[in-house]
C-alpha cells in the first residue's frame, strides 16, 4: 500500500507541474481568443466618416451608385435592358425639400413617442409634447 500511495502522489506532482507550464504557455492564445476584425471592442479599426457629414453623404452616394451598377449588370448578363443608374440615382437620393415623412413612418415614431410619454409618466417625469417630439425625431431622422 506504501507504493502506491507513493505513486499517486508523484502522478499528482507531475501533473500539477505539467498543468501549470501548459497555462503559462498558452496565455496569448486565451487572449487572442474570439477577437476576429469584427469583433466590436478592437480600439485599431479603422473608422467611418462622420454620420450626417459631406464625407458620410458621398460615401453613402458611392455604395447606391455601386448596387444600381451591380444591378444592371445583373440584368445585361440575364439578357434584359440595362437600368438608367443616373435616373435610378435621382429617383433613390432626392425628395423634394420639405417633402412630409411617410405616414407609417410617423406613425411609428408617435406610437415611440407615447411610450417614451408613459414611461416617463410612471417615473414622475413630465410628459413630452407629442406633436413637437414626433417632429424633432423625424428631423433627426432626415426624414
Amino acid at each position: 500500500m506504501d507504493d502506491f500511495g507513493t505513486v499517486l502522489i508523484g502522478v499528482v506532482l507531475v501533473a500539477i507541474v505539467v498543468a501549470c507550464l501548459s497555462y503559462i504557455g498558452s496565455g496569448a492564445i486565451y487572449e487572442g481568443l474570439g477577437r476576429t476584425g469584427l469583433s466590436l471592442d478592437e480600439p485599431d479599426l479603422e473608422r467611418g466618416p462622420v454620420p450626417g457629414s459631406p464625407a458620410a453623404h458621398a460615401e453613402a452616394q458611392e455604395e447606391i451608385r455601386q448596387m444600381l451598377e451591380a444591378k444592371s449588370d445583373r440584368r445585361e448578363a440575364r439578357g434584359q435592358a440595362p437600368i438608367d443608374v443616373e435616373a435610378e440615382m435621382a429617383d433613390l437620393t432626392t425628395s423634394p425639400p420639405g417633402a412630409p415623412a411617410d405616414a407609417a413612418l410617423r406613425d411609428e415614431v408617435r406610437q415611440l413617442v407615447q411610450a417614451g410619454n408613459e414611461r416617463r409618466t410612471r417615473r414622475g417625469e413630465r410628459p413630452l409634447d407629442v406633436e413637437t417630439e414626433v417632429e424633432r425625431q423625424l428631423r433627426d431622422l432626415g426624414a
